[in-house]
């Protein structure tokens, strides 16, 4: 019964499966839920308020399938019977090998939590989560099949998890987000925890940011207690983007556009997520975290400048370029997925600033916002460090010569 209780929802809310069912108990089984929500092309949604199940259709293989979401009442899981108590420091990490999960699962064990890492079956196991004292539950959020198993004796979920970027952006970031908050609610789990993206809500045009926004809505509905983290972007991915090409000085690769983005170091996520976890007053709530400035990529380019003693060769790619791009892999159905990811071309294209004051913020979690680390001290403390690392190697180097 439980099974049932997520598996036909999520049939329901798969764009490109939706078909008119006949059988009374389908029937007796949407009324018995109260979420739908169809993430599907506009040629596809009803033109009448009538069920979103009712209908059937094909996508032709050229015609792009623009993102949208709707939502009514009607359909959606339910918990169907309170369950055997868990303790409340049992939590599941999903996506726990990504930049923002490592760093939830360390701070978890840190703090006592008993953890569970649920991560995609791969060639290259997650080794270092077991090292570091979590249990590794091997699922697939494009399998929903595989989820149930993984909540067993879970009281938080707390959900890192984002799609690879060879696969389409729907399978796991909606399709399977849906499959997991729909399990939750059906196995009891007491606390959802949502990472998403800062204004997802003003960006309908940009696929991924049109589904976090849908996803966001759906928890809400979805009636189980949970808590909703806006994101605007970490600090560790500017290592790889800048500071790195330009010690090994290779190009940087930049806009010249005007965004400016406030980068938060992954690891004070991952403080402020639990503090937020304890505290009742959070619950339901929606919260951005933000750094301490904003800031536009030439800024960032110029501080790894400074604290790398050396030029970058920066070869700058105008945002009119990149929307040209995306408008030319939209014509193609084998290169949706390409266009999907340029149309973050489209935000950095506006004088977008992902940024917000963190004052309420901190005074709800009860946190001191100098705790939090700024960009320059990030940056300067990583220069610093591999800089050093870079000396002692090229010393043991010549320490190690052989002269004849």
């Amino acid at each position: 019964m439980a099974a049932m209780a997520w598996r036909l929802p999520t049939q329901l809310a798969t764009p490109g499966k939706l078909h008119h069912h006949n059988d009374s108990r389908t029937a007796a089984y949407q009324s018995s839920f109260s979420w739908c929500r169809t993430l599907a092309p506009d040629h596809l949604l009803p033109s009448s308020s009538s069920s979103a199940s009712s209908f059937s259709t094909s996508i032709g293989t050229n015609t792009r399938r623009l993102v949208r979401c709707t939502a009514r009442a009607g359909v959606g899981a339910v918990n169907l019977a309170p369950g055997t108590p868990v303790r409340p420091t049992s939590i599941l990490v999903v996506g726990a090998t990504g930049t923002l999960g490592r760093q939830i699962v360390r701070r978890a064990l840190d703090e006592g939590y008993d953890v569970r890492c649920l991560v995609r079956p791969r060639p290259a196991p997650a080794d270092f989560l077991r090292d570091w004292g979590a249990t590794v539950v091997n699922a697939d959020l494009s399998k929903p099949e595989t989820i149930p198993a993984t909540l067993v004796g879970i009281h938080t979920v707390i959900d890192c998890a984002t799609g690879r970027p060879e696969e389409p952006i729907k399978t796991v970031d909606w399709e399977g987000k849906v499959a997991l908050i729909q399990c939750a609610k059906a196995m009891g789990i007491q606390k959802f925890v949502f990472y998403s993206i800062h204004n997802c809500d003003k960006h309908p045009e940009v696929p991924l940011m049109e589904i976090k926004y849908c996803t966001e809505k759906f928890l809400q509905d979805s009636g189980l207690n949970h808590v909703i983290i806006r994101l605007c972007g970490f600090m560790q991915g500017i290592i790889g983007q800048y500071a790195v090409p330009i010690l090994e000085e290779k190009s940087v690769w930049g806009t010249d556009a005007p965004t400016r983005i406030a980068y938060m170091d992954t690891q004070d996520v991952a403080r402020l997520t639990f503090v937020a976890l304890r505290n009742e007053k959070v619950n339901g709530k929606l919260l951005t975290f933000a750094g301490p400035r904003a800031w536009t990529t030439q800024e960032v380019i110029t501080l790894c400048e400074r604290f790398a003693g050396q030029e970058a060769n920066v070869t700058t790619v105008p945002v009119s370029v990149l929307r040209v791009t995306r408008q030319l892999t939209r014509l193609f159905e084998w290169t949706n997925d390409v266009a999907d990811r340029l149309a973050f071309s489209e935000v950095l294209s506006s004088d977008t600033v992902f940024s917000v004051p963190m004052n309420e913020t901190f005074s709800l979690l009860g946190v001191d916002g100098k705790d939090i680390v700024t960009l320059e001290k990030y940056l300067q403390d990583y220069f610093t460090n591999i800089l050093k690392k870079l000396k002692d190697l090229k010393a043991q180097s010549k320490q190690s010569d052989i002269y004849f």
